[in-house]
């Protein structure tokens, strides 16, 4: 009895503790059983402001380094050659371009990072950015231009090893010191996001650096774009000077490289199978074969066999959808039909998705929709109109004039319709059209109305 009793407020105690916990909770409660990961509000400004913090160190300490990595250049190499007279005037402008420009603003930004305005800093640095797009724009023409001085004229192939042997340049080179004002905008567009997403949106210089990342995104997308242009332009230049002869051209306006590979093709008649070279463009399929090796000149290169057009293609598996070891894809066109196999399931798997996708975005981009315009509806006659019509002879004694306008522009409205409506009923014969209209009117009533032509009889 004792245990019995000792029992029950033991039970009594959990029964509470249950319906507490089953209870509808009060905001202390939840306020008490929030998890400890659930910050408030102050800790979450605490942990921007951590990262801001961390973000602008980062920031501060690159642009020092980057802005004397800018001044390597232009003081032992654009200062000094100017000079000496070693180089041209317009052999330094095809090289350097507006580096001396770009330096000369990132110092000036350099001062307001340091001081802690990131807004202000970039606010007054945006204005300036055409001096990094115009330095890209050049930057493909400096790298050729340098290549072509370094090896015939050996004073500045001598003065440049010079210069880049000094502790100051670290081992870096002229031609990678180049780059770097492209690469920087690229970790502008980062850093000013982290800045961003960690300022409070009721600053004011959140405002001046939202509006730094759209400019400077603009900025870096258009370098991006020349990049990509420019790789494009050497693999179409690589692929041509691969293939024998002239008559197959593969530099086209619009035209972009995709790939290239070794592809079995499947003879239609259970011939052998045979090993060609393909290379995918965006527009077209080039299939090649190699030149014979003991070709005293074409050794290396490929032979053009077929030009297939992608624009009607149609891309199939026919198997190789498994594990499997290999594949085989389906490439049909109006005129032909290939079967290309592959013993690489990977490979076979990369290029059915390469051709599936340039297939598709020709496809999409041939799509023209069609609307209809609203000009081509048919004109709606007054009805004034079409009651002098019946009575033509007794308003041409009376206004000849505005009848003939009446007629002739008439006459023009018809043209505009059958312009329009090739197959409706103004295509027909003068004599057909003017009896329909009289067969209309006809059958519509009409009350009599009493002219001035009209007499009476006694």
């Amino acid at each position: 009895m004792e245990t019995a009793r000792n029992r029950t407020p033991l039970k009594r105690h959990l029964s509470v503790s249950m319906s507490e916990q089953l209870s509808t909770p009060t905001p202390m409660s939840v306020h008490l059983k929030q998890p400890s990961g659930w910050g408030s509000l102050d800790e979450q400004r605490a942990c921007w402001e951590r990262k801001r913090r961390r973000a602008a160190r980062e920031l501060v300490e690159t642009e020092q380094r980057y802005s004397e990595q800018l001044e390597l250049v232009t003081t032992y190499f654009v200062e000094i050659l100017k000079a000496k007279g070693t180089l041209r005037q317009d052999i330094r402008a095809a090289i350097f371009s507006s580096i001396k420009s770009i330096h000369a603003v990132n110092q000036s930004l350099l001062s307001h990072l340091e001081d802690g305005k990131f807004g202000p800093g970039f606010d007054e640095f945006c204005p300036h950015l055409y001096h990094y797009t115009a330095y890209a724009n050049n930057m493909e023409n400096a790298v050729k231009v340098l290549q072509v001085q370094v090896s015939k004229n050996k004073a500045f192939a001598r003065f440049k090893r010079l210069q880049e042997s000094r502790p100051e340049f670290r081992g870096l080179t002229l031609e990678e010191l180049l780059p770097l004002p492209l690469q920087r905008i690229h970790q502008y567009k980062h850093f000013l996001r982290d800045l961003t997403e960690n300022t409070t949106p009721d600053k004011v210089e959140f405002q001046q650096l939202a509006r730094a990342v759209k400019a400077v995104s603009a900025v870096s997308q258009h370098i991006q774009d020349r990049a990509h242009s420019h790789r494009n332009q050497l693999h179409m230049l690589r692929v041509q000077k691969s293939l024998k002869g002239r008559k197959t051209k593969v530099l086209a306006p619009g035209r972009w490289y995709i790939r290239e590979g070794w592809l079995s093709v499947v003879a239609p008649k259970g011939e052998e199978v045979k090993p060609k070279m393909f290379f995918l463009f965006s527009d077209v399929l080039l299939m090649t074969k190699p030149c014979h090796p003991l070709h005293p000149t074409n050794s290396d290169k490929f032979e053009c066999q077929s030009l297939y057009p992608l624009g009607e293609c149609i891309v199939d598996k026919v198997f190789g959808h498994t594990r499997s070891q290999g594949g085989l894809i389906s490439l049909t066109f109006e005129r032909e039909k290939l079967l290309l196999m592959s013993s690489d399931q990977e490979d076979i798997n990369d290029w059915y998705r390469s051709l599936s996708s340039a297939t598709g975005q020709l496809k999409s981009r041939n799509t023209v929709v069609h609307k209809k315009d609203p000009l081509t509806r048919r004109p709606l006659r007054p009805t004034e109109e079409a009651s002098c019509l019946g009575n033509g002879e007794t308003a041409a004694a009376s206004s000849p004039g505005a009848s003939s306008g009446r007629k002739r522009n008439l006459g023009e409205g018809e043209e505009r319709e059958q312009a329009a409506h090739p197959n409706s009923q103004h295509s027909l014969p003068e004599s057909q059209a003017v009896s329909s209209k009289r067969i209309r009117l006809a059958e519509s009533p009409q009350e009599p109305q009493p002219t001035a032509s009209s007499c009476t009889i006694l």
